[in-house]
């Protein structure tokens, strides 16, 4: 088996079911046609047997037990031989064909997701996107399970075809013509059961939708008594999806019906005819059985082929669901997936910056100056949030200013390839995400670091304590949305992730929110002297971490309107100094929200703050000193 997932899911195009689904018969191909190889092999020893049998019977009364007898006896067991071991082998190539297309699309499907971010959910409903992975994804893997089984069908039939023609022209007609006629009665079905099955697919993707919009909002529903109200649109749609599901069925017994009937009626037929041909002397008993053979024999390949109607009619509708998500483009406007392009997308028609240019927020006026480690302070901390997401290209939606409004260099942003801003700039917003799984890989997200550089992030992070609480350390298991950690816990876990990617533009947005001032001033210092020589920006209103950056801008009204060192506006007499400093002790007379408030926190005058803030830096440097001794 190939190892999954693919290192380079590669780029579709994106013009219609057909154009995908060759796409991916391309991508594997040799698997592919590894697989309509064996499957030829083993549908035409599978035709040679009535041949075979046919030759034994009459070999053996006319000569009774000949070397012929045994030699056509010898033949048709290594023919079967051969059959079997094609059934073996086919199935197992069926089966790997069918787990990489699928598997392959659901990991395009992710790629996908995880660069048009946002974007996905405003352009399609949750349960579409969900469905395409868990349903349709399956559906279009099984074209490619099925279509070994089809070739080999298709060519078996021809060589049957010509043997038939050889021994007997009207039985040959009769076999030739009658089956695809068979074959265009049952065709006739697939229209309507496509069309069902469509609507039977949407109505499910409605379904999933409803319910996960109830599940993520529960809580709200709860609050104002509307789960009645939500159950009972779930359960109308749910009763959709189930007739929608009936008429499927109802469209699809039908044809499992003819399917069985109509081959039935076309042996008897052959029969018939073969019987009064060989009463006639026309053809011998043993060219009889052989007919008759051919005839069962040749009802596996028409099976075949009306399986692979419907498997292809399911495809091509779950295709376009699939090319729907495809199509979706990124917060920049660009497809995230374009015909003929790589894995990361057309190449962007910006200039690729330089890590030393300088990061410009146009519409705050804000200038992020390379190498330094610069604050973000203001009244609104949703203000300085929006700002921090804007440079991280987030931006651009609910009325915010768009994302084309922030410049590294020369470069807007917006004419990035949002994979190079994802791996230059990242943005650790205030409420941390964990998932489940190793802390290890928790924290190691890029898959670069090492264990010494997993340490270091989490001495920085102040979360030595998480290696404590986990059993097995970096190999301790992390549970879902880290419930088994502290707030304070997970934000450091989260702090300790974001620096770990290495990021030349790291974002921090309130980094320090649910820990104690002790905790937080030794952060603070760490985390200066580890990103030291990186552009970093913290949105905070804290002393501690303002004390130690080397700027900090005030923001209001969505623009900066003054910038300098902590202690330098602290004590100015302007009126930027006065809200600068109204903001910054309005903070620290204001415990922390969080799972863990600070104990030690101030309140009062710039005298108060200076005197605990010197405190807490004095505590903080000893730690630190005894920590190196250790």
């Amino acid at each position: 088996m190939r190892t999954l997932p693919l290192p380079d899911p590669g780029s579709p195009p994106l013009s219609s079911p057909r154009a995908l689904l060759g796409w991916q018969a391309r991508r594997q191909l040799p698997l592919l046609l590894g697989a309509v190889a064996v499957g030829v092999v083993g549908n035409l020893a599978a035709a040679a047997m009535p041949y075979l049998l046919g030759r034994i019977i009459d070999g053996g009364l006319a000569a009774g037990l000949s070397t012929e007898l045994w030699t056509g006896c010898a033949a048709l067991a290594a023919v079967g031989l051969v059959q079997v071991l094609g059934n073996m082998w086919g199935h197992r190539l069926d089966v790997e064909n069918w787990l990489r297309a699928a598997f392959t699309t659901s990991q395009l499907v992710g790629h996908h997701i995880t660069r048009t971010g946002d974007a996905v959910t405003a352009e399609l409903p949750t349960g579409e996107v969900v469905s395409t992975v868990a349903s349709d994804a399956l559906r279009l893997g099984e074209v490619y399970a099925i279509a070994a089984r089809f070739v080999g069908g298709l060519v078996a039939y021809v060589a049957v075809g010509v043997v038939l023609l050889r021994t007997s022209l009207v039985l040959g007609l009769l076999v030739l013509l009658g089956l695809p006629v068979v074959v265009g009665v049952l065709a006739f079905l697939v229209k309507p059961l496509q069309r069902r099955q469509a609507a039977q697919r949407e109505a499910a993707g409605r379904l999933t939708t409803l319910g996960a919009d109830t599940v993520s909002g529960l809580r709200i529903l709860r609050g104002i008594g509307g789960e009645d109200v939500f159950a009972g649109r779930y359960r109308a749609q749910s009763q959709r999806v189930r007739a929608a599901g009936v008429e499927v069925a109802r469209t699809q017994s039908l044809l499992d019906a003819l399917q069985t009937l109509l081959p039935g009626l076309f042996v008897a037929a052959v029969v018939w005819t073969g019987a009064r041909l060989a009463i006639a002397g026309d053809i011998t008993a043993g060219q009889l059985v052989a007919f008759y053979g051919f005839a069962a024999f040749l009802t596996q390949p028409l099976w075949t082929a009306t399986e692979a109607m419907r498997v292809l009619t399911r495809a091509v509708v779950g295709s376009r669901k699939i090319l729907a998500v495809l199509a979706v483009p990124e917060a920049g406007g660009r497809p995230a997936v374009a015909a003929g392009t790589g894995a990361r997308g057309a190449a962007a028609p910006g200039t690729t910056p330089d890590a030393r240019a300088e990061l410009v927020d146009e519409a705050s006026g804000l200038v992020v100056r390379p190498g330094d480690v610069l604050a973000l302070v203001s009244a609104d901390p949703d203000e300085t949030a929006r700002v921090a997401t804007r440079l991280g290209r987030f931006g651009g939606t609910d009325g915010d200013a768009a994302t084309g409004a922030v410049r590294w260099g020369r470069t807007l942003l917006d004419e990035l390839h949002l994979r190079e801003v994802r791996d230059r700039i990242v943005v650790a917003e205030s409420t941390p995400h964990l998932f489940t799984g190793v802390l290890a890989e928790e924290l190691d997200v890029r898959g670069t670091a090492d264990e010494p550089a997993l340490l270091r992030a989490l001495h920085v992070a102040d979360a030595a304590d998480v290696l404590d609480s986990l059993p097995g350390g970096l190999g301790g298991q992390v549970e879902e949305k880290g419930r088994s950690l502290s707030g304070g816990q997970r934000q450091r876990v989260a702090l300790a992730r974001a620096l770990l990617t290495e990021a030349e533009v790291l974002v921090l947005v309130e980094p320090t929110s649910a820990v104690d001032a002790h905790t937080e001033a030794r952060i603070a210092s760490r985390l200066v002297e580890a990103r030291r020589g990186r552009t970093t920006v913290v949105v905070t209103a804290s002393p501690l971490v303002l004390d130690v950056v080397d700027e900090v801008a005030l923001v209001s009204g969505g623009r900066v309107v003054a910038r300098g060192v902590h202690r330098a506006l602290m004590d100015g007499t302007d009126d930027a100094s006065r809200a600068y400093r109204d903001v910054v002790s309005r903070s620290t007379a204001e415990p922390p929200a969080g799972p863990a408030a600070a104990p030690g926190t101030v309140d009062g005058t710039a005298d108060d703050l200076a005197e605990e803030l010197g405190e807490t830096l004095r505590v903080t440097k000893e730690d630190d000193r005894e920590a190196a001794r250790r």
